[in-house]
């Protein structure tokens, strides 16, 4: 059986301790349990850079292959939604700097503020990519062998699409993840949990989100603007 966490009362640390901050026993301080936190952070934000490289990878040799049918393909693109859904996901970026920012400043209405408005563009983000499958499904523009769209020259646009969708696929589930991590946080902030002296989780989950916007960013133009 683990031995009892440590209870750390008045820890002097601006980031690391609350009044009631738990700390493991395998740790030797709030400092370290901290750092150690958020180095596992970031070692998972980079096992999702790989992930997302690899299908950047894959999207690149198939261009170099089928280059002009990719062209063509990409024009059926909705560059309006995907424009938006851009727009919506910097501003959601924001919202989530705003939230660690009044979670430092003990501002716990500020910080459900920001943190439902992030959710609100999160949610607006996938409307906006359902309209756009919608559409993508009504006219047969569908992955590999299901793919029927009329109207295109070349024989491979069903591998454009295939990727696009793998691609806007794989992101629009880190999104829901996204949005399942900010209602925790939002639950956990309206309890009370979070202070100028512990906010590790909101801030840990404002990177994480970072990240989901960060790959859009690239996935916006190298699908919808360049082919």
């Amino acid at each position: 059986m683990s031995a009892p966490a440590e209870i750390v009362e008045g820890q002097p640390s601006a980031e690391r301790g609350s009044p009631q901050f738990e700390v493991a026993h395998h740790f030797d301080s709030a400092d370290t349990q901290f750092d150690a936190g958020r180095m596992g952070v970031w070692l998972f934000l980079v096992t999702e850079i790989l992930l997302f490289g690899g299908l950047f990878c894959t999207f690149a040799v198939f261009r170099s292959w089928y280059f002009e049918d990719f062209v063509e393909a990409h024009h059926h693109l909705n560059k309006v939604m995907g424009g938006a859904n851009t727009l919506v996901l910097i501003g959601s970026s924001l919202t989530m700097a705003l939230a660690v920012r009044a979670a430092q400043m003990t501002d716990k209405k500020q910080t459900t503020r920001m943190l439902v408005i992030t959710l609100l563009c999160a949610a607006t983000f996938l409307v906006v990519k359902y309209f756009e499958y919608s559409a993508k499904f009504e006219h047969g523009l569908l992955p590999g062998a299901y793919f029927h769209g009329e109207g295109f020259q070349g024989t491979h646009a069903g591998v454009f699409f295939a990727i696009y969708f793998l691609m806007t696929g794989v992101h629009g589930l880190h999104v829901l993840i996204g949005m399942g991590l900010i209602t925790w946080m939002l639950i956990r902030n309206l309890r009370g949990d979070f202070s100028s002296r512990y906010y590790a989780p909101v801030e840990n989950v404002g990177l994480y989100w970072h990240l989901v916007d960060l790959v859009w960013i690239y996935l916006f133009p190298l699908l919808y603007l360049v082919g």
